[in-house]
């Protein structure tokens, strides 16, 4: 699954993003609110909210290692790290 704004581009794995406790975690560490769960557990990446990203790699920590990707568009899709 990815969504990208206008500066950041977020991939979350497809098992992680169908996964309700590891979606949990996304939502309640992101602090802008990019990471939403739905109704059946699963996740939505919030459009409007992904620009507002901090690279505070919160959700990097509460995920597997390459769970999820923070994309820097502005910077040829470099990843952070």
């Amino acid at each position: 699954m990815r969504k990208d704004g206008i500066f950041i581009g977020i991939e979350v794995d497809d098992a992680l993003a169908g996964d309700a406790e590891a979606v949990a975690r996304l939502e309640e560490a992101c602090p802008v609110d990019i990471y939403a769960q739905t109704e059946r557990g699963g996740l939505e990446i919030v459009a409007e909210n992904i620009d507002e990203c901090v690279l505070c790699r919160l959700c990097l920590d509460a995920t597997p290692q390459g769970g999820v990707r923070v994309l820097k568009l502005y910077d040829h899709e470099a990843a952070l790290a």
